[in-house]
């Protein structure tokens, strides 16, 4: 599918939008489109920007702003998997992630860090 959203589930009627609440749509669409290689549709004055992968195919990410700052663990959160980890880590802080996780977490043949955002 080219130029179309991702669609999941089977269903040609659903579209698949990874929602992520934050406090600064611009901070937080800079981080992520950084981090994903995705580019932010022009910021509105409204409490979303919608943030797609080049071509258009594959997942949304919608950027919510909320008032409210976090208080707890984040119950969605996004995987990377990448080839070299020590170099996707690098690149990532670069960004303006916080590393969470000291040595990298290793578990059913994965390597891993857990980074924060740092976009409120």
């Amino acid at each position: 599918m080219t130029g179309g959203p991702a669609r999941f589930g089977g269903r040609d009627d659903v579209v698949l939008v990874v929602v992520l609440d934050c406090a600064d749509l611009d901070r937080s669409a800079t981080f992520w489109c950084g981090v994903l290689g995705y580019s932010a549709e022009p910021s509105s004055a409204g409490r979303y920007r919608r943030l797609l992968p080049p071509g258009g195919n594959g997942v949304e990410l919608l950027l919510q702003r909320v008032p409210e700052p976090k208080a707890t663990k984040n119950r969605v959160h996004l995987d990377l998997r990448v080839p070299d980890l020590e170099a996707e880590t690098a690149r990532v802080l670069a960004l303006g992630a916080r590393r969470v996780t000291g040595d990298p977490t290793e578990e059913d043949g994965w390597a891993w860090h857990v980074f924060a955002d740092r976009c409120g």
